[in-house]
């Protein structure tokens, strides 16, 4: 199985996933990412800070996009060649993030500029930026 081709793709074309963000997920990206900053993990620490309660890891919002294009649009089969990314506002626990990506460019060698962007679920933006993805190539 293989997500849509370069080929089948057109500039405009965007696809959604939506997920609340939980204490678990907290605990599972601290362990793979070996990011235990106190922030994300300490809620004393956390009550302290600018936030006032603990935040989530950046990069969790920002992993969401990896799901909508390795899964989504384009989908299986594409390879994800690189990110920008600007944090707007801060991700709570449970907080339901919806990452979008939106095609906004089509180059040479099947390579596609995305907009990437996050939302919440009080509708503000948690991150913006752009992709560059390689499109999955029709297997014979």
């Amino acid at each position: 199985m293989i997500g849509k081709t370069y080929e089948q793709i057109s500039i405009g074309d965007c696809e959604v996933f939506s997920k609340t963000i939980t204490e678990t997920d907290i605990a599972l990206f601290s362990a793979i990412s070996g990011d235990f900053n106190p922030a994300h993990v300490n809620s004393e620490y956390a009550k302290k800070t600018k936030f006032k309660k603990r935040i989530a890891h950046g990069m969790i919002s920002t992993s969401l996009i990896s799901g909508v294009l390795g899964m989504k649009l384009p989908g299986p089969g594409t390879i994800y060649m690189s990110q920008t990314v600007r944090f707007t506002a801060p991700t709570y626990i449970n907080d339901t993030l919806t990452a979008k990506v939106k095609v906004i460019e089509k180059l040479p060698k099947n390579r596609i500029k995305m907009e990437t962007t996050c939302i919440n679920q009080e509708g503000i933006l948690i991150l913006e930026g752009e992709a560059l993805i390689l499109a999955p190539i029709k297997q014979n």
